[in-house]
Order: C-alpha cells, then sequence, then structure tokens
C-alpha cells in the first residue's frame, strides 16, 4: 500500500506534464496554421489590389482573424511577410529547379541553361492549380524597389539559381558583350514575371486546362528567351 501511495504523485505530475507538451504543440499549430492563413490571404489581396493598397487589418479579416494586430504578431511588418511568401514558393521552386540543373549538368547549350531558370517557374505554377495568385503577387513585388531587393538577395543565396545563372554566363561570353548582359538579364526577368503573371490571370478568367496551358507558354517563353538572349548587338 506504501508503494500505491508513493506512485499517485508521480504519475499526476506525468500527466500535467504530458497536458502540457500537448498543450504547446496545440498553441504551435494553431500558430502556424494562423501563420499560412494569413500568407494565403495576403498573396491573394497583394495579387488582386497590389502591394500598397491593402492594409494589415483587410490581410487578417481575409485570413478569419479576429485580431486586428494578427499580421503584425506573426510577421511584425509588410516586408516580413512579403518575404516569408516569397521564401515559401522559391523553396518549392529551388527543389524543380535543382533537378534541371543536374540534368543540364556541364551543358554548353544556351536553350539548356534557359530551361533551367524558366520551367521551374512555369512548373511551379502548374501545380498551384486554378485560382492562383503567386505569378500576379510575384509581379506585384517586382515592381516594388525595395521589396524586389528583398527577394533577390534571397534568391541568389539558393545554389540552383547561382549554377544557373554561371551556365548562362558560360553560354554568352563569346556572343554577348559584358555590358550588354545584364540588361539582357533584366529583361529576361521582366519577360518570365510579367508573362506568366498574365497567363495566370487568363486562366483564372477562364476555364482551361492550366498543366496543358503552362507548358505552352513556357514553350513560347523559352523560344523568346533563347533568342533575346543571344541576339545580335547594334555596335556605335
Amino acid at each position: 500500500m506504501g508503494d500505491t501511495h508513493r506512485t499517485r504523485p508521480a504519475a499526476a505530475e506525468q500527466g500535467r506534464a504530458g497536458g502540457t507538451v500537448d498543450s504547446v504543440q496545440a498553441r504551435t499549430g494553431r500558430g502556424a496554421g494562423t501563420r499560412e492563413a494569413i500568407m494565403a490571404a495576403a498573396e491573394r489581396l497583394y495579387a488582386e489590389h497590389g502591394l500598397s493598397n491593402v492594409s494589415n487589418r483587410q490581410i487578417g479579416e481575409a485570413a478569419g482573424q479576429g485580431n486586428t494586430t494578427a499580421v503584425s504578431y506573426h510577421f511584425g511588418s509588410k516586408a516580413t511577410l512579403v518575404r516569408a511568401i516569397m521564401t515559401r514558393h522559391g523553396t518549392q521552386v529551388d527543389l524543380i529547379r535543382t533537378r534541371h540543373v543536374e540534368a543540364a549538368g556541364d551543358s554548353s547549350e544556351l536553350r539548356d541553361w534557359v530551361r533551367c531558370l524558366l520551367r521551374p517557374v512555369t512548373e511551379h505554377h502548374a501545380a498551384l492549380g486554378v485560382p492562383s495568385w503567386h505569378a500576379r503577387f510575384a509581379a506585384q513585388v517586382m515592381t516594388d524597389p525595395l521589396m524586389r531587393t528583398l527577394v533577390e538577395d534571397e534568391s541568389l543565396t539558393r545554389d540552383s539559381l547561382r549554377r544557373t545563372l554561371q551556365g548562362l554566363g558560360r553560354c554568352l561570353y563569346d556572343i554577348v558583350p559584358p555590358e550588354v548582359r545584364p540588361l539582357r538579364a533584366e529583361m529576361a526577368r521582366h519577360l518570365i514575371t510579367h508573362v506568366c503573371a498574365e497567363r495566370e490571370r487568363t486562366l483564372a478568367d477562364a476555364a482551361t486546362e492550366p498543366g496543358t496551358s503552362w507548358e505552352r507558354t513556357a514553350d513560347a517563353l523559352e523560344d523568346a528567351l533563347v533568342g533575346l538572349l543571344a541576339a545580335p548587338t547594334t555596335r556605335r
């Protein structure tokens, strides 16, 4: 009987400890779910209305949050929220790009490296289904100087993108003068960003098979980018 009395407090303490762990896990799960809801709502609203025309209060309401400070609590600033959304998508694009880069190996064909640059983006958009908002959201981000810098700095830390840019550089070394290459790269970025945004908008407005449509878009963009990057230059 003495042993029974000694084990009861220990069992009770264990139960309380287990309850504490469970409650922490529950709060953590709810917090993660809230963050995901906020990011999804923000992406859609920013895509539809622009970065400067959407308030944290609107995002919180769209995410089903009664607390008007929920966005600030979970993300602090708009820049942090935008970067979190872009990083989440960027991680998924990076997984796809890594496969393309490994397939390209040490290729000296410009088209192979253009494919590594472009196809992970269109394949990711296709996987999002219809409707989606990321392409239009990305277009808003890339036309905002501050946000674009934040996103570009983060994206350049990804090994698959660095290897892609190095492959493109090798292919263009003897074709395009060095002073022309940055401008061509800027043109390519604009082309990918805005064509994808227009394709996403079209898909949202019309009943079209997303996989097929994105594949056709990628084909057209690939041809255009190869021509753009390797086009003859005007000498002055």
